[in-house]
């Protein structure tokens, strides 16, 4: 079998978001770089080609137009408080400070010099309900979504001026490194669909290959345990190739791997129309008006789910549930007005830079993309009564796509929106339910007020066809990793630096090995793939 061998000063494994922040750093100081991504061309840019583009910054033009009072110290007292970090997080801690502190020199200012621009409405996600989360909208959307950043990003390392010091390899699967008189020197892999390995050698390796999620069976393997059981069934909302094969060689030189069963997951997936994977899943954003159900038809609760506070306490509740899956239970008003998907593929008036059409989607709905759920998705029925709809849930828990499934009770169903609308019928000053306390809430904020209906019945004609959601638990990011310093060296077990070992992005936790500890605050994985790709291409350097 043939062998190619590559020499380079520095190796990038892994063409993500991080991985293309570390380069340009390198190139910009002339360095030369050889940069190994297992996908093929025209996937270059990893997951954050496929996500919505929101992006954690604190303290931009957007937040003061806006009149949000930001700052670096109340940020991190934020990040602390949903990270829950324990004494032994030194270097998470160290990391969400400089997160903090540099979001808007090291993230916010880059990407505007690369021509990437942000929506003027602030968003904000993860509130925090038991205990503090955002305190104030930080979620700035990158217009365009993240296919728009990642063709700025990718376009800029294309167009630099050092852009002949880059060579770029698709197609070539990284599967172990090489160590030499204790120091990483270079890697060794196989090139995909063909029967040729290869072998890299240089002054020092990168690893920014995303993290373990990609993979159920490791998702499972590391399951926050605290949690019991994973749920038996699950959908893959995270990369192909993000399959821990880059771990067990960091962990074969000599690194340490941390707080592995730190998972962000998302808690409403559908089976995606057109799986490219196994177990291909499309994350909605779920309507905040929806009842959320158990596979009973009972809904969930004592404190019922609503997004936008604490994503990892939606994930955990339905965890809990008999069969660990859920339905929403809304109609086509809730849905055109409220609903969305995480990700560029389905919101395509913001991917495609359409104004006009962002613009009445906020005042009028989102028509277009209901009817293409609607008519596309297999998780999705409509009725014209309770009962009915009871029915059709009940038919489509036939199809054999979730082996747990639950036969929903009719009456138990009806009493639910019954109860529920009937809250909303006595008016206002009356509603004493905590969905609708929050969704008054919510919609004191602007940002949100466009996009959640005023008190809408489930139940209500005019709002017709009901609508029935099946969701599962959806994988995501890994939240923890390959353990670095702030220099993102990688570190062994007892903590003293892996000679010529760097690692960014997912690869390393987002930064130290679980920079967000338990939770995210949203917006943190791409600004922290950016934060720890510069700082891993600037250590390099020094």
């Amino acid at each position: 079998m043939s062998k190619t061998i590559y020499r380079s000063d520095v190796i990038i494994i892994g063409g993500g978001l991080a991985g293309i922040a570390a380069a340009i750093e390198l190139l910009d100081c002339g360095k030369k770089v050889l940069l190994l991504d297992r996908d093929s061309e025209e996937n270059f840019g990893g997951l954050a080609r496929e996500s919505f583009g929101g992006i954690c910054m604190i303290g931009t033009p957007e937040q003061k137009r806006m009149g949000i009072k930001d700052s670096p110290e109340l940020a991190l007292k934020d990040w602390k408080s949903f990270a829950e970090f324990g004494e032994e997080d030194l270097w998470p801690k160290r990391w969400a400070e400089f997160y903090t502190e540099s979001s808007l020199e090291w993230i916010y200012h880059w990407l505007k010099e690369r021509d990437v621009s942000f929506l003027a409405m602030v968003n904000w996600p993860e509130r925090g309900l038991f205990r503090p989360g955002n305190s104030v909208p930080r979620w700035h959307i990158a217009w365009g979504t993240g296919q728009g950043l990642m063709e700025a990003v990718i376009g800029h390392l294309h167009s630099h001026p050092n852009r002949d010091q880059l060579k770029i390899c698709f197609g070539h699967k990284v599967e172990g490194l090489d160590v030499t008189d204790g120091r990483v020197t270079g890697c060794h892999g196989q090139m995909e669909g063909r029967p040729e390995n290869f072998r890299a050698d240089g002054g020092c390796v990168i690893v920014a290959a995303g993290g373990i999620c990609g993979d159920l069976n490791l998702v499972r393997l590391h399951w926050y345990r605290p949690w019991g059981d994973p749920p038996g069934k699950m959908l893959n909302g995270s990369h192909k190739f993000a399959d821990g094969v880059m771990h067990d060689a960091v962990r074969k030189a000599g690194g340490n791997l941390t707080h592995l069963d730190k998972q962000f997951h998302y808690a409403a997936g559908i089976h995606h129309p057109k799986p490219r994977k196994p177990g291909h899943g499309l994350s909605l954003i779920p309507p905040k008006s929806a009842l959320w159900v158990n596979g009973r038809g009972e809904r969930i609760g004592p404190v019922p789910l609503v997004t936008s506070y604490d994503t990892r306490f939606l994930v955990e509740q339905i965890t809990r549930q008999p069969g660990s899956y859920s339905w929403q239970i809304l109609n086509r008003k809730i849905m055109e007005r409220e609903l969305a998907v995480s990700g560029s593929e389905y919101m395509t008036d913001f991917r495609d830079r359409k104004k006009l059409g962002v613009i009445r989607s906020l005042l009028f709905g989102n028509r277009r993309l209901a009817d293409r759920l609607l008519d596309e998705s297999l998780d999705i029925v409509t009725a014209e009564s309770v009962g009915e709809l009871a029915e059709k849930m009940n038919r489509l828990n036939e199809d054999g796509r979730n082996p747990a499934a639950l036969p929903v009770n009719l009456e138990l169903l009806e009493q639910e929106v019954r109860a529920y609308d009937a809250v909303i019928g006595r008016g206002k000053k009356l509603m004493n339910d905590d969905q609708l306390r929050r969704i008054a809430h919510l919609r004191q904020y602007i940002g949100d007020r466009l996009r959640t209906c005023k008190f809408q019945k489930i139940d209500d004609p005019k709002a017709y066809p009901l609508i029935a959601i099946r969701e599962f638990i959806l994988s995501r990011k890994s939240l923890g990793g390959i353990q670095t310093d702030l220099e993102c060296r990688v570190l062994s077990p007892d903590g003293s630096p892996v000679e010529g070992l760097y690692a960014a992005g997912e690869a390393a936790g987002f930064g130290g090995g679980g920079i967000h500890g338990l939770r995210s605050l949203e917006g943190t994985f791409l600004g922290s793939c950016i934060l720890t790709g510069r700082r891993a291409g600037r250590s390099v350097l020094t």
